[in-house]
Protein backbone atom coordinates (compact mmCIF):
# COMPACT_ATOMS: atom_id res chain seq x y z
CA UNK A 1 0.00 0.00 0.00
CA UNK A 2 1.38 3.42 -0.96
CA UNK A 3 2.29 5.68 1.93
CA UNK A 4 2.70 8.91 -0.04
CA UNK A 5 0.42 11.91 0.53
CA UNK A 6 -3.24 11.58 -0.41
CA UNK A 7 -4.44 13.58 -2.24
CA UNK A 8 -1.44 13.79 -4.56
CA UNK A 9 0.74 16.84 -4.90
CA UNK A 10 -0.07 19.43 -7.57
CA UNK A 11 2.50 21.78 -9.05
CA UNK A 12 3.90 23.45 -12.15
CA UNK A 13 7.14 23.37 -14.06
CA UNK A 14 8.31 26.96 -13.72
CA UNK A 15 8.92 28.82 -16.97
CA UNK A 16 9.56 32.51 -16.21
CA UNK A 17 6.98 34.78 -17.82
CA UNK A 18 9.60 37.39 -18.66
CA UNK A 19 12.53 36.29 -20.79
CA UNK A 20 12.05 32.51 -20.50
CA UNK A 21 15.16 30.89 -18.95
CA UNK A 22 17.34 33.64 -20.37
CA UNK A 23 16.04 35.58 -17.37
CA UNK A 24 18.68 33.80 -15.26
CA UNK A 25 21.24 36.05 -16.99
CA UNK A 26 19.59 39.13 -15.47
CA UNK A 27 17.76 37.69 -12.49
CA UNK A 28 14.76 39.68 -11.25
CA UNK A 29 13.39 38.46 -7.93
CA UNK A 30 10.35 40.72 -8.16
CA UNK A 31 9.33 39.17 -11.49
CA UNK A 32 9.75 35.69 -10.03
CA UNK A 33 7.51 36.59 -7.10
CA UNK A 34 4.83 37.88 -9.45
CA UNK A 35 4.91 34.55 -11.29
CA UNK A 36 4.71 32.57 -8.06
CA UNK A 37 1.70 34.60 -6.95
CA UNK A 38 -0.04 33.37 -10.12
CA UNK A 39 0.70 29.75 -9.29
CA UNK A 40 -0.21 29.93 -5.62
CA UNK A 41 -3.55 31.39 -6.67
CA UNK A 42 -4.39 28.15 -8.45
CA UNK A 43 -3.87 26.11 -5.30
CA UNK A 44 -0.57 24.58 -6.40
CA UNK A 45 1.83 23.40 -3.71
CA UNK A 46 5.15 23.13 -5.56
CA UNK A 47 7.25 24.22 -8.51
CA UNK A 48 9.98 22.44 -10.44
CA UNK A 49 12.78 24.83 -11.39
CA UNK A 50 15.63 24.75 -13.90
CA UNK A 51 19.00 26.45 -13.38
CA UNK A 52 21.22 26.48 -16.47
CA UNK A 53 24.33 24.33 -16.11
CA UNK A 54 26.88 26.26 -18.27
CA UNK A 55 26.00 29.56 -16.63
CA UNK A 56 26.93 28.10 -13.25
CA UNK A 57 29.90 25.99 -14.40
CA UNK A 58 31.37 27.78 -17.45
CA UNK A 59 34.70 26.05 -16.88
CA UNK A 60 35.19 22.66 -15.31
CA UNK A 61 37.12 24.31 -12.46
CA UNK A 62 34.64 27.15 -11.85
CA UNK A 63 31.38 27.01 -9.91
CA UNK A 64 29.94 30.55 -9.96
CA UNK A 65 28.31 31.69 -6.74
CA UNK A 66 26.09 34.46 -8.13
CA UNK A 67 23.75 32.19 -10.13
CA UNK A 68 23.55 29.86 -7.13
CA UNK A 69 22.57 32.83 -4.97
CA UNK A 70 19.91 33.74 -7.55
CA UNK A 71 18.60 30.19 -7.41
CA UNK A 72 18.44 30.38 -3.61
CA UNK A 73 16.49 33.64 -3.82
CA UNK A 74 14.04 31.98 -6.20
CA UNK A 75 13.60 29.12 -3.72
CA UNK A 76 13.03 31.63 -0.91
CA UNK A 77 10.49 33.43 -3.09
CA UNK A 78 8.61 30.17 -3.56
CA UNK A 79 8.49 29.70 0.20
CA UNK A 80 6.92 33.14 0.57
CA UNK A 81 3.99 31.84 -1.48
CA UNK A 82 3.72 28.49 0.26
CA UNK A 83 5.38 26.59 -2.59
CA UNK A 84 7.85 23.77 -2.16
CA UNK A 85 10.56 23.36 -4.77
CA UNK A 86 12.10 20.59 -6.85
CA UNK A 87 15.38 21.54 -8.52
CA UNK A 88 16.63 20.01 -11.77
CA UNK A 89 20.41 20.28 -12.05
CA UNK A 90 21.65 19.57 -15.58
CA UNK A 91 20.06 21.83 -18.18
CA UNK A 92 20.97 20.50 -20.47
CA UNK A 93 17.84 20.38 -22.59
CA UNK A 94 14.87 22.77 -22.42
CA UNK A 95 12.10 23.28 -24.98
CA UNK A 96 14.22 22.07 -27.93
CA UNK A 97 17.35 24.04 -26.93
CA UNK A 98 20.49 22.44 -25.51
CA UNK A 99 22.62 24.35 -23.00
CA UNK A 100 26.11 22.91 -22.77
CA UNK A 101 29.35 24.46 -21.51
CA UNK A 102 32.16 25.17 -23.94
CA UNK A 103 34.35 22.62 -22.19
CA UNK A 104 32.32 19.78 -23.75
CA UNK A 105 32.02 21.32 -27.25
CA UNK A 106 34.06 21.88 -30.43
CA UNK A 107 37.76 21.35 -29.60
CA UNK A 108 36.73 19.82 -26.27
CA UNK A 109 33.87 17.72 -27.58
CA UNK A 110 33.28 14.81 -25.23
CA UNK A 111 30.35 12.68 -24.19
CA UNK A 112 28.54 13.76 -21.03
CA UNK A 113 27.73 10.15 -20.32
CA UNK A 114 30.93 8.32 -21.21
CA UNK A 115 33.88 10.67 -20.69
CA UNK A 116 35.34 10.35 -17.20
CA UNK A 117 36.60 13.95 -17.14
CA UNK A 118 33.16 15.32 -17.94
CA UNK A 119 31.59 13.02 -15.39
CA UNK A 120 34.02 14.31 -12.76
CA UNK A 121 33.08 17.88 -13.64
CA UNK A 122 29.38 17.07 -13.45
CA UNK A 123 29.87 15.42 -10.08
CA UNK A 124 31.47 18.60 -8.72
CA UNK A 125 28.64 20.68 -10.16
CA UNK A 126 25.91 18.44 -8.75
CA UNK A 127 27.53 18.36 -5.32
CA UNK A 128 27.84 22.15 -5.21
CA UNK A 129 24.32 23.01 -6.34
CA UNK A 130 22.64 20.19 -4.41
CA UNK A 131 24.48 21.17 -1.24
CA UNK A 132 23.42 24.80 -1.64
CA UNK A 133 19.72 24.19 -2.30
CA UNK A 134 19.52 21.63 0.50
CA UNK A 135 19.97 24.51 2.95
CA UNK A 136 16.42 25.60 2.11
CA UNK A 137 13.68 23.73 3.99
CA UNK A 138 11.14 24.00 1.16
CA UNK A 139 13.32 22.03 -1.28
CA UNK A 140 11.93 18.50 -1.39
CA UNK A 141 13.56 16.98 -4.49
CA UNK A 142 16.61 17.26 -6.73
CA UNK A 143 16.44 15.70 -10.20
CA UNK A 144 19.65 15.13 -12.14
CA UNK A 145 18.33 17.07 -15.11
CA UNK A 146 15.43 17.67 -17.43
CA UNK A 147 15.01 14.76 -19.85
CA UNK A 148 18.74 14.16 -20.07
CA UNK A 149 18.18 11.47 -22.70
CA UNK A 150 17.51 14.32 -25.16
CA UNK A 151 21.28 14.94 -25.04
CA UNK A 152 21.81 11.65 -26.88
CA UNK A 153 22.89 11.01 -29.65
CA UNK A 154 24.99 14.19 -29.65
CA UNK A 155 26.54 12.80 -26.49
CA UNK A 156 27.21 9.16 -27.21
CA UNK A 157 26.22 6.54 -24.69
CA UNK A 158 25.26 2.93 -24.21
CA UNK A 159 22.67 1.53 -21.85
CA UNK A 160 25.31 0.52 -19.25
CA UNK A 161 26.96 3.95 -19.48
CA UNK A 162 23.63 5.75 -19.14
CA UNK A 163 22.81 3.77 -16.03
CA UNK A 164 26.21 4.13 -14.37
CA UNK A 165 26.25 7.87 -15.15
CA UNK A 166 22.96 8.38 -13.34
CA UNK A 167 23.94 6.11 -10.46
CA UNK A 168 27.15 8.05 -9.83
CA UNK A 169 25.45 11.44 -9.89
CA UNK A 170 22.59 10.28 -7.68
CA UNK A 171 25.15 9.19 -5.09
CA UNK A 172 26.76 12.64 -5.29
CA UNK A 173 23.40 14.40 -4.89
CA UNK A 174 22.36 12.24 -1.96
CA UNK A 175 25.68 12.81 -0.21
CA UNK A 176 25.30 16.57 -0.60
CA UNK A 177 21.57 16.65 0.22
CA UNK A 178 20.74 13.60 2.36
CA UNK A 179 17.29 14.84 3.43
CA UNK A 180 16.08 15.57 -0.12
CA UNK A 181 14.68 13.15 -2.69
CA UNK A 182 17.31 12.36 -5.36
CA UNK A 183 15.67 11.59 -8.71
CA UNK A 184 16.34 10.77 -12.36
CA UNK A 185 14.26 12.02 -15.30
CA UNK A 186 13.97 10.86 -18.91
CA UNK A 187 11.33 11.32 -21.58
CA UNK A 188 9.23 8.48 -22.90
CA UNK A 189 11.52 7.15 -25.63
CA UNK A 190 12.92 5.17 -22.71
CA UNK A 191 9.59 3.30 -22.67
CA UNK A 192 8.79 3.07 -26.36
CA UNK A 193 11.92 3.05 -28.57
CA UNK A 194 13.68 -0.31 -28.99
CA UNK A 195 17.15 1.14 -29.65
CA UNK A 196 17.08 3.88 -27.04
CA UNK A 197 20.12 3.72 -24.69
CA UNK A 198 18.11 4.78 -21.63
CA UNK A 199 15.98 1.90 -20.40
CA UNK A 200 12.79 1.51 -18.37
CA UNK A 201 14.81 0.14 -15.47
CA UNK A 202 16.55 3.53 -15.27
CA UNK A 203 13.13 5.06 -14.53
CA UNK A 204 11.98 2.56 -11.94
CA UNK A 205 15.21 1.51 -10.22
CA UNK A 206 17.21 4.74 -10.01
CA UNK A 207 16.34 7.51 -7.60
CA UNK A 208 13.81 7.42 -4.80
CA UNK A 209 10.66 7.47 -6.88
CA UNK A 210 9.83 7.03 -10.56
CA UNK A 211 9.17 10.00 -12.84
CA UNK A 212 7.20 9.96 -16.09
CA UNK A 213 6.53 12.67 -18.69
CA UNK A 214 3.29 12.43 -20.65
CA UNK A 215 3.26 14.28 -23.97
CA UNK A 216 0.50 13.35 -26.39
CA UNK A 217 2.41 14.68 -29.41
CA UNK A 218 4.36 11.40 -29.21
CA UNK A 219 1.77 9.83 -31.52
CA UNK A 220 -0.97 8.99 -29.04
CA UNK A 221 -3.17 11.93 -30.10
CA UNK A 222 -3.27 10.43 -33.60
CA UNK A 223 -4.82 7.24 -32.22
CA UNK A 224 -8.21 8.74 -31.44
CA UNK A 225 -8.02 12.54 -31.44
CA UNK A 226 -7.60 15.24 -28.80
CA UNK A 227 -10.26 13.96 -26.39
CA UNK A 228 -10.15 10.29 -27.30
CA UNK A 229 -9.68 7.66 -24.60
CA UNK A 230 -6.09 6.91 -25.62
CA UNK A 231 -5.15 10.58 -25.49
CA UNK A 232 -6.68 11.53 -22.15
CA UNK A 233 -5.52 8.30 -20.48
CA UNK A 234 -1.92 8.42 -21.70
CA UNK A 235 -0.66 9.87 -18.42
CA UNK A 236 -2.35 7.05 -16.52
CA UNK A 237 -0.90 4.51 -18.95
CA UNK A 238 2.64 5.72 -18.24
CA UNK A 239 2.03 5.65 -14.50
CA UNK A 240 0.80 2.07 -14.83
CA UNK A 241 3.82 1.04 -16.92
CA UNK A 242 6.18 2.49 -14.32
CA UNK A 243 4.31 0.89 -11.43
CA UNK A 244 4.30 -2.50 -13.14
CA UNK A 245 7.98 -2.39 -14.05
CA UNK A 246 9.23 -1.48 -10.58
CA UNK A 247 10.36 -4.31 -8.34
CA UNK A 248 8.96 -2.34 -5.40
CA UNK A 249 5.14 -2.46 -5.44
CA UNK A 250 5.02 0.58 -3.15
CA UNK A 251 7.32 2.79 -5.25
CA UNK A 252 5.47 6.03 -6.09
CA UNK A 253 5.29 7.51 -9.58
CA UNK A 254 5.53 11.26 -10.13
CA UNK A 255 3.81 12.57 -13.25
CA UNK A 256 6.53 15.17 -13.55
CA UNK A 257 5.37 16.66 -16.85
CA UNK A 258 2.02 16.80 -18.60
CA UNK A 259 0.54 19.59 -20.67
CA UNK A 260 -1.72 20.69 -23.52
CA UNK A 261 0.40 20.88 -26.68
CA UNK A 262 -1.04 22.39 -29.81
CA UNK A 263 -2.02 21.58 -32.44
CA UNK A 264 -2.62 18.11 -30.98
CA UNK A 265 -4.97 19.65 -28.41
CA UNK A 266 -6.80 22.63 -29.99
CA UNK A 267 -7.24 25.70 -27.82
CA UNK A 268 -10.99 25.25 -27.46
CA UNK A 269 -10.50 21.71 -26.09
CA UNK A 270 -7.61 22.35 -23.73
CA UNK A 271 -9.72 22.86 -20.61
CA UNK A 272 -11.61 19.63 -21.21
CA UNK A 273 -8.39 17.74 -22.00
CA UNK A 274 -6.92 19.01 -18.74
CA UNK A 275 -9.92 17.94 -16.72
CA UNK A 276 -10.19 14.48 -18.28
CA UNK A 277 -6.45 13.78 -18.10
CA UNK A 278 -6.17 14.72 -14.44
CA UNK A 279 -9.35 12.87 -13.50
CA UNK A 280 -8.07 9.78 -15.34
CA UNK A 281 -4.85 9.56 -13.35
CA UNK A 282 -5.47 11.30 -10.04
CA UNK A 283 -7.06 8.33 -8.29
CA UNK A 284 -4.26 5.95 -9.29
CA UNK A 285 -2.79 4.59 -6.03
CA UNK A 286 0.73 4.69 -7.48
CA UNK A 287 0.55 8.42 -8.22
CA UNK A 288 2.76 10.72 -6.11
CA UNK A 289 1.88 13.99 -7.78
CA UNK A 290 1.15 15.95 -10.95
CA UNK A 291 3.36 18.79 -12.16
CA UNK A 292 1.96 20.72 -15.12
CA UNK A 293 4.12 21.94 -17.99
CA UNK A 294 4.26 24.80 -17.78
CA UNK A 295 3.61 27.75 -15.54
CA UNK A 296 3.75 30.53 -18.15
CA UNK A 297 3.80 30.95 -21.91
CA UNK A 298 6.93 31.95 -23.81
CA UNK A 299 6.99 35.47 -25.21
CA UNK A 300 6.63 35.20 -29.00
CA UNK A 301 9.20 37.95 -29.41
CA UNK A 302 11.73 35.23 -28.59
CA UNK A 303 12.67 33.45 -31.80
CA UNK A 304 13.19 29.92 -33.11
CA UNK A 305 11.17 27.85 -30.65
CA UNK A 306 8.95 25.11 -32.06
CA UNK A 307 5.54 26.70 -32.33
CA UNK A 308 3.89 24.46 -29.72
CA UNK A 309 6.41 25.54 -27.07
CA UNK A 310 5.14 29.13 -26.97
CA UNK A 311 1.67 28.39 -25.63
CA UNK A 312 2.06 25.61 -23.05
CA UNK A 313 1.66 27.88 -20.03
CA UNK A 314 -1.13 27.92 -17.49
CA UNK A 315 -0.76 31.71 -17.69
CA UNK A 316 0.02 34.13 -20.48
CA UNK A 317 3.17 36.21 -20.25
CA UNK A 318 1.04 39.04 -18.86
CA UNK A 319 -0.35 36.82 -16.09
CA UNK A 320 -3.81 36.01 -17.39
CA UNK A 321 -4.99 32.50 -16.49
CA UNK A 322 -5.78 30.31 -19.49
CA UNK A 323 -8.56 27.71 -19.75
CA UNK A 324 -6.22 24.90 -18.69
CA UNK A 325 -5.35 26.84 -15.53
CA UNK A 326 -8.98 27.29 -14.60
CA UNK A 327 -9.74 23.62 -15.27
CA UNK A 328 -6.74 22.47 -13.26
CA UNK A 329 -7.63 24.72 -10.33
CA UNK A 330 -11.18 23.36 -10.31
CA UNK A 331 -10.00 19.74 -10.25
CA UNK A 332 -7.47 20.49 -7.51
CA UNK A 333 -10.16 22.10 -5.36
CA UNK A 334 -12.48 19.14 -5.93
CA UNK A 335 -9.81 16.59 -5.06
CA UNK A 336 -8.73 18.44 -1.94
CA UNK A 337 -12.33 18.74 -0.81
CA UNK A 338 -13.35 15.16 -1.51
CA UNK A 339 -10.11 13.18 -1.49
CA UNK A 340 -9.07 10.45 -3.88
CA UNK A 341 -10.89 7.16 -4.13
CA UNK A 342 -9.05 4.34 -5.92
CA UNK A 343 -11.51 2.09 -7.70
CA UNK A 344 -11.39 -1.66 -8.25
CA UNK A 345 -9.19 -2.41 -11.24
CA UNK A 346 -8.94 -5.06 -13.88
CA UNK A 347 -5.54 -6.43 -14.88
CA UNK A 348 -3.88 -6.89 -18.26
CA UNK A 349 -0.57 -8.65 -18.82
CA UNK A 350 1.96 -6.89 -21.02
CA UNK A 351 3.28 -8.81 -24.05
CA UNK A 352 6.89 -8.35 -22.91
CA UNK A 353 8.94 -7.47 -19.86
CA UNK A 354 10.46 -3.96 -20.10
CA UNK A 355 13.06 -4.90 -17.50
CA UNK A 356 14.54 -7.75 -19.48
CA UNK A 357 13.40 -7.15 -23.08
CA UNK A 358 14.01 -3.47 -23.87
CA UNK A 359 14.48 -4.40 -27.54
CA UNK A 360 10.72 -5.10 -27.61
CA UNK A 361 9.62 -1.72 -26.23
CA UNK A 362 7.73 -0.85 -29.42
CA UNK A 363 5.12 -3.39 -28.32
CA UNK A 364 4.13 -0.93 -25.57
CA UNK A 365 4.14 2.24 -27.68
CA UNK A 366 1.08 4.36 -28.49
CA UNK A 367 -1.04 2.62 -31.09
CA UNK A 368 0.44 -0.81 -30.43
CA UNK A 369 -1.89 -3.76 -30.01
CA UNK A 370 -1.26 -3.84 -26.27
CA UNK A 371 -1.80 -0.11 -25.84
CA UNK A 372 -5.09 -0.26 -27.75
CA UNK A 373 -6.27 -3.21 -25.67
CA UNK A 374 -5.37 -1.38 -22.46
CA UNK A 375 -7.12 1.78 -23.68
CA UNK A 376 -10.32 -0.07 -24.54
CA UNK A 377 -10.39 -1.69 -21.11
CA UNK A 378 -9.56 1.64 -19.44
CA UNK A 379 -12.84 3.10 -20.73
CA UNK A 380 -14.64 0.87 -18.23
CA UNK A 381 -12.38 1.68 -15.27
CA UNK A 382 -8.82 1.46 -13.92
CA UNK A 383 -6.53 -1.13 -15.50
CA UNK A 384 -3.40 -2.40 -13.77
CA UNK A 385 -0.55 -3.79 -15.86
CA UNK A 386 1.34 -6.92 -14.91
CA UNK A 387 4.47 -8.26 -16.54
CA UNK A 388 4.73 -11.75 -18.01
CA UNK A 389 6.43 -14.29 -15.78
CA UNK A 390 7.77 -16.26 -18.74
CA UNK A 391 8.80 -15.14 -22.20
Amino acid sequence: MHSDPVPPRFGANYVPSSGWFYSWLDYDGAAVRRDFADLAGLGLDHVRVFPIWPWIQPNRAIIRQQPIDDLLDLIDAAAEYGLQVAVDLIQGHLSSFDFLPSWVLTWHRRSLFEDSTVRDGLTAYCEAVAGAVATRPNVFAITLGNEVNNLWPDSTTTAPSSTSWAQELLVAVKKAAPEVLALHSVFDDAWYKPDHPFHPVDVVDLGELSTVHSWVFNGVSRVDGPLGPATVSHADYLVELAAATSLDPARPVWLQEVGVPGPDIPVDLQAEFTRRTVESVVHNPALWGITWWSSHDIDRRLLDFPDREYDLGLFTVDHHPKPAAEALAAVIAEIRANGVHPQPATTITAPMNPRTEPHRRAELSPGSSFHLTWTEARIQGPVRITLPTTN
